[in-house]
């Protein structure tokens, strides 16, 4: 089999006709409409806007919730806790 070629119907290209005016017309349509379809790229892309999935507001009364439940709470511990500095105080040099 050294030097046999094989040669499929699918890969033989028939060079023995050309095309005809007609067809050569019919592409040139072809593939001017398939070109308007595609429209024309842009040359540079637009950088595109990314959107935050929470908006200013929200994040503005999360962050209350959040951070004013902590200084409410920070508020209520520290008398506590200077009560409790204050009676050391107290103790060590009373």
């Amino acid at each position: 089999m050294v030097g046999v070629k094989v040669i499929l119907p699918w890969m033989m290209i028939n060079m023995s006709q050309a095309q005809t005016p007609q067809q050569r017309r019919a592409n040139e349509r072809f593939a001017k409409t398939e070109a308007a379809k595609r429209g024309k790229a842009p040359t540079i892309k637009p950088k595109k806007n990314t959107k935050s999935p929470l908006s200013a507001s929200w994040v503005v009364l999360l962050a209350f919730v959040v951070c004013g439940g902590l200084l409410l709470e920070l508020l209520r511990i520290v008398p506590e806790l200077w009560s409790t500095v204050a009676s050391w105080f107290t103790r060590i040099t009373g």
